[in-house]
């Protein structure tokens, strides 16, 4: 291994299950930043995370790491265009495990590139790989205007579904519309269910996808029809305890599901791949599908990208690109 004089961190050589990429040109997306933009195994900071919800704190350790989670660029040694999963990616080489690679489709640019994996694969994961959306059935996102929640609309509505979307903002909102948004329901409050009900005749959604957290759950819950599905992808609102109704959950026949990849090891992982080059990648290569940007950022600018992010003013991915 070679140590990179500047940092005084070791450049790791690629293993027979992983493949180096290079920095010339590859764009990471803004996914969760944490405090330190690189760090050296073994050391651990202080972290607290702030939810809005109850200006509750969590008070935490975590060990210092490498930023960045996700990217796009060539394979060194062989020119190959990838994307996919990369810890360390805000790095001038990062390893990518052999489980998570993806052909980067060569009519998106490295900044478009960098916006899909993480994102998409989760959205396959909820829409498809457990939500079994179909073409006609109407899919419910709460906190619509987020990364996760934009690249369910856009994926939702390739597959031929109605949407429904929660946000605050209704600019976002309006935004959205241009994306296929079929009803935008401006709240924060779980006061959603009878705009959802007026929409679907009555009858409910037939998936929900959920990225705020245990105060709107209940609320998705009532809007579920008869074999409705929800998926809980993300707690923004930092509430993890939500009441159940039982007999809805029982008499309408429900599935509860969660999405994340936190305990996956990487073959479990690798389903999800699959079914991404399968479902759609297609889609990406024939321009059906194309990633939203809110804006690029030059990596010096690293810090802006952050500040906007937590500050919840980008509709759809932040990229950073890396010189």
């Amino acid at each position: 291994m070679r140590l990179d004089s500047d940092f005084g961190i070791e450049r790791r050589q690629p293993i027979a299950s992983r493949l180096q990429l290079r920095s010339s040109d590859i764009g990471r997306a803004v996914q969760d930043l944490p405090l330190q933009v690189a760090g050296v195994d073994g050391i651990e900071i202080d972290d607290a995370d702030r939810a809005d919800a109850g200006s509750r704190q969590v008070q935490r350790r975590r060990r210092a790491k490498p930023a960045g989670t996700d990217g796009a660029g060539e394979v060194e040694g062989t020119g190959e265009r990838v994307m996919g999963r990369l810890p360390g990616a805000f790095a001038e080489y990062a390893l990518m495990d052999r489980h998570d690679l993806m052909p980067a489709p060569k009519n998106l640019s490295w900044e478009e590139a960098a916006a899909v994996p993480l994102t998409f694969l989760v959205v396959h994961d909820m829409l498809l790989e457990q939500g079994d959306l179909k073409p006609g059935e109407w899919l419910l996102v709460t906190g619509v205007s987020s990364g996760v929640g934009v690249a369910a609309l856009q994926a939702a509505k390739a597959l031929g579904a109605r949407v429904i979307g929660t946000s605050g903002s209704a600019e976002k909102l309006s935004r959205l519309k241009t994306l296929g948004l079929d009803l935008g329901v401006q709240t924060r409050k779980a006061d959603f269910h009878d705009a959802v009900l007026q929409a679907t005749g009555g009858k409910g959604v037939d998936l929900v996808v959920n990225n705020v957290g245990g105060t709107v759950f209940a609320e998705c819950v009532r809007c579920l029809g008869y074999g409705g599905r929800l998926a809980t992808v993300g707690y923004l609102d930092g509430s993890m305890k939500s009441e159940i109704d039982l007999d809805a959950l029982h008499s309408k026949r429900l599935k509860l599901f969660g999405v994340s990849n936190k305990l996956r090891n990487g073959p479990q992982r690798a389903v999800t791949v699959q079914g991404f080059i399968r479902d759609f990648l297609p889609l990406f290569e024939s321009g059906k599908l194309k990633p939203l940007i809110d804006k690029v950022y030059d990596f010096e600018d690293l810090p802006a990208a952050k500040a906007r992010m937590e500050a919840d003013a980008q509709t759809g991915k932040l990229v950073v690109r890396i010189p």
